[in-house]
């Protein structure tokens, strides 16, 4: 490793290092965040030859800034499709969709309805990704749970619970898709044995954050819902709803017929449903027109939380940086050496990384370092790649910014890393852990 690059490394440590501590420096996460990319990317371009062999000197400057727009490009796709989603939910939460859910959801019992929210949330986001699923729960929760320090509690389980119903399902996850796509794994198979860790893994931490939960829920504000459904009637709010959460169910079947990226299946979403949105407020009377105005879309464009977006982009183009001088992959061949080849430690490690650095150059780096053998723990199905799917996809669990579940949740409930880590990460961690144990026994003992 070059001095350049171990600048680039220390720099983004260091930038990790301020974010976690935000509570104490009182600077907002999305400011480091953007430091944190500019200065990497500033030090990449002291010596790019370094790490753009082949060009020639000429056309250095040009390689470059390709490279920095593909990034930026794919980049961009995960902020589109983070402000169409949560505009998408914002509209139909604040126009009364989310009403007849917290109906079938609610519970007097903290406890039950703990339990409630961590199965929804798994089995949704074995359909939908878990940053939209996330979303959708977190203004579920709303609705139901008026105390704040509670409400902590239910949405750091959502996360948790989003990212491990991902890891089981080929569909569910960007990893598993890339593990799928790539033909490491199969449908079957990694359903088949990746189920069970996979439930163990929430239910483990499901069960520890209940024991914190005793009592009955607390009255929601009065007049708190009411506000959210005056304009609207029942069978307008339900086509809000279900032309909205059924809209981000079908942005993956959209994906598969039209080849688009997922963005561009919930623009299209979130273009019906203003649409509707609109006609539906233009038969109304003009008091009640009035009323509803920041409940438009074009109110809630406004309100759109720009920090938490910011922030988004300038972790990812950090790592990014980290991905394109070869950190990641020179990370990947030192675990293996380091570990001879023990799967468990070194997709273990991975799991852990991947809370750290975003899980997709992880396990972009994986498939490029481990050919598919024809036969044993690296063949289609075999133990490492199974590992890897359940490992970069639960854990990003352990903290908060390690997914795209948990930024999108730091951002609407204003979660903070340093409290995230002292309540949530080691009850992850041992779900995580629970998780790799069934798994093992699943294959050692049980010879599945």
């Amino acid at each position: 490793m070059t001095t350049l690059t171990i600048c680039i490394v220390a720099v983004f440590v260091m930038g990790y290092f301020c974010i976690a501590i935000e509570s104490v420096t009182k600077v907002n996460k999305a400011a480091v965040a953007l430091l944190m990319f500019v200065a990497c990317w500033t030090l990449f371009m002291i010596a790019p030859a370094e790490y753009l062999a082949g060009v020639a000197p000429g056309r250095m400057a040009q390689a470059v800034s390709d490279v920095m727009e593909r990034h930026l490009g794919s980049t961009s796709t995960t902020l589109f499709f983070l402000m169409g989603a949560m505009t998408i939910v914002e509209l139909v939460d604040q126009n009364g969709g989310f009403n007849f859910v917290r109906g079938l959801l609610s519970s007097t019992s903290k406890r039950k309805l703990l339990w409630r929210i961590a199965l929804l949330t798994f089995l949704i986001s074995a359909i939908l990704d878990n940053l939209t699923t996330s979303i959708v729960m977190v203004m579920i929760l709303r609705k139901l749970v008026a105390d704040r320090n509670d409400r902590l509690v239910y949405a750091s389980l959502v996360v948790i619970a989003a990212n491990s119903g991902g890891a089981f399902s080929p569909i569910g996850d960007v990893t598993t898709i890339m593990l799928w796509n790539k033909g490491v794994i199969t449908a079957a198979g990694v359903i088949s044995e990746i189920l069970v860790p996979s439930v163990v893994s929430v239910a483990v931490p499901a069960w520890l954050l209940s024991l914190s939960l005793k009592g009955s829920m607390a009255p929601l504000a009065a007049g708190a819902e009411a506000a959210a459904a005056s304009d609207f009637t029942e069978f307008q709010r339900k086509v809000v709803f279900f032309l909205g959460v059924g809209g981000l169910i079908f942005v993956p079947v959209f994906k598969s017929i039209t080849h688009l990226p997922p963005f561009v299946g919930v623009l299209l979403v979130l273009g019906v449903l203003w649409t509707v949105t609109e006609i539906f407020y233009r038969h109304l009377s003009h008091c009640a027109c009035q009323g509803g105005m920041q409940k438009r879309v074009t109110a809630m464009l406004s309100r759109i939380d720009m920090s938490t977006i910011l922030f988004f982009l300038g972790i990812l183009m950090a790592v990014a940086c980290l991905e394109t001088v070869g950190v990641l992959t020179m990370l990947g061949k030192g675990l293996n050496v380091a570990f001879d080849g023990n799967h468990y430690m070194v997709t273990g490690i991975i799991g852990v990384l991947s809370s750290v650095v975003d899980n997709v150059p992880l396990v972009a780096g994986c498939m490029g370092m481990y050919p598919v053998a024809p036969a044993g723990d690296m063949a289609v199905d075999g133990i490492f790649w199974q590992l890897l799917a359940y490992c970069a996809g639960v854990g990003g669990s352990m903290l908060i910014i390690g997914s795209a579940a948990g930024v999108v949740v730091m951002g609407l409930e204003k979660i903070s890393f340093g409290w995230y880590m002292r309540h949530i990460t080691w009850v992850a961690f041992l779900g995580y852990l629970a998780g790799m144990l069934v798994y093992w026994a699943e294959k050692s003992l049980l010879g599945l």
